[in-house]
């Protein structure tokens, strides 16, 4: 917020230009890099799902009408917290979307 000159007010104060900062580096903690995400892919790709992810992937399958629920609520009693039951769940079923697009592919 600029400075008005008054000494009175909202604004008070000398007139003075505010300063462009530079990003601290602990405003990009837990931002996933390059590097990381790769990571992250081979070690899914040669370890595969752990034996929880596999029980989501057969609830996905399997289907139903409360299928969506049931999967959040399994995940979040595995993982603790509410988004990180929703990030799995997502990422569970991108994987399902991964293989019946593999299938049909051959």
């Amino acid at each position: 917020m600029g400075r008005s000159g008054y000494a009175k007010g909202k604004n008070a104060g000398h007139v003075t230009e505010q300063l462009e900062r530079k990003e601290k580096p602990s405003r990009r903690k837990g931002r996933a890099t390059k590097r990381v995400t790769l990571c992250r892919e081979i070690a899914r790709e040669v370890a595969g799902l752990s034996p929880y992810e596999r029980r989501i992937l057969d609830m996905i399958k399997t289907g139903g009408s409360a299928a969506d629920k049931r999967i959040y609520k399994y995940a979040k009693n595995r993982l603790g917290s509410h988004k990180r039951a929703i990030v799995k769940r997502e990422d569970i079923k991108a994987v399902n979307a991964a293989q019946r697009a593999r299938q049909a592919g051959v």
